[in-house]
């Protein structure tokens, strides 16, 4: 029989074993430290990079116009005189309406899912209105363009005119020609694609919600919505916020949806019927056919002030939520 290795021998294998082991994870946790380090370098650098295209490209309007661009409403190509004025109008009235009328549908819609809605339709439901949020936007502009503008020059424009019309001083929004495109338009149908987005994350976040709490609650005699207003808002809050922060932030950039049914006309009006412009359907009809010079510069000065007016809303949302937070851990 043949003699056993010494104790000592066996340890320092084992301990051998154990460093090298050790080791070739040691350098798995670097080599993966430093790969996810790059992505998220590439992240940043590809922002600094537009934005300083962006800066590159608006420079010569910017210089030229000086900071009266954003205030200037002239936008004529012929004789190179650019302001973004009606523009930016244009792309926070339609988002404003947009989300104004798209988050108390998606509230609605996500408690309708988590709260009331039977178990054989739970799932259905809500997997329709995921797919919603795929549609493609130039979809969503045709659609509006070739079905809903002439129902809506047909029947609710002139309903709003004879009702909304009359009121005093919000009366001025609901007069004018009737032609189913315009602000009013371009809101409903950015709403209708925000719509599925918000309510989607609302559903996920309220579903966070932990069933003891909301259990509690009915057992003292709660009822549904004093349930919802007192334990699933509180507790989704931050939720709800980023959700309608992400709508908002799909709403501003929309371009194609908008250009179909928005009228591009470079015109401000008091009326929600009349044509007006975004920042994005002006790129989108413009930039193709736009010379070198002040009119290229000034369609890249634009996207340079809604990639601005994009990161302040962002940076708001996240200081209310960061606020919030904050708040909650001092209670």
């Amino acid at each position: 029989m043949s003699a056993s290795p010494p104790e000592s021998q066996v340890s320092s294998v084992v301990q051998s074993g154990y460093t090298h082991a050790a080791s070739g994870a040691k350098w798995q946790d670097f080599l993966f430290h430093k790969i996810t380090l790059l992505f998220a370098a590439l992240v940043l650098l590809v922002l600094v990079g537009i934005l300083m295209s962006l800066i590159l490209g608006a420079w010569p309007a910017l210089q030229h116009f000086g900071p009266g661009f954003i205030t200037r409403v002239e936008w004529d190509p012929v004789n190179d005189e650019y302001g973004a004025l009606i523009a930016i109008a244009g792309t926070l009235i339609t988002s404003g309406l947009a989300l104004l009328i798209a988050f108390p549908i998606s509230f609605g819609i996500a408690l309708f899912l988590t709260e009331i809605c039977p178990g054989w339709l739970k799932q259905p439901l809500g997997t329709a209105i995921e797919l919603l949020a795929g549609v493609p936007s130039i979809i969503y502009g045709m659609w509006g363009l070739f079905v809903f503008a002439p129902l809506f020059a047909d029947h609710v424009q002139p309903l709003l005119q004879n009702t909304l019309g009359e009121v005093p001083v919000i009366g001025q929004l609901f007069q004018g020609p009737m032609m189913g495109i315009g602000m009013l338009t371009a809101g409903l149908i950015l709403s209708v694609m925000i719509i599925p987005f918000i309510a989607s994350v609302m559903r996920d976040v309220f579903e966070t919600c932990p069933g003891v709490l909301k259990e509690s609650a009915y057992a003292l005699g709660c009822t549904r919505w004093e349930v919802v207003k007192n334990i699933v808002l509180p507790y989704t809050r931050i939720g709800v916020v980023g959700g309608v922060m992400l709508g908002l932030g799909r709403a501003l950039g929309e371009t194609m949806a908008i250009t179909f049914v928005i009228g591009n006309a470079h015109a401000i009006s008091w009326s929600l019927f009349a044509p007006g412009n975004s920042i994005a359907s002006t790129l989108a009809n413009e930039f193709a056919e736009a010379e070198a010079g002040l009119h290229m510069s000034s369609l890249f000065a634009l996207g340079l002030i809604l990639f601005v007016i994009t990161f302040i809303v962002l940076a708001a949302a996240k200081l209310m939520l960061l606020k919030m937070s904050k708040n909650e851990g001092s209670k």
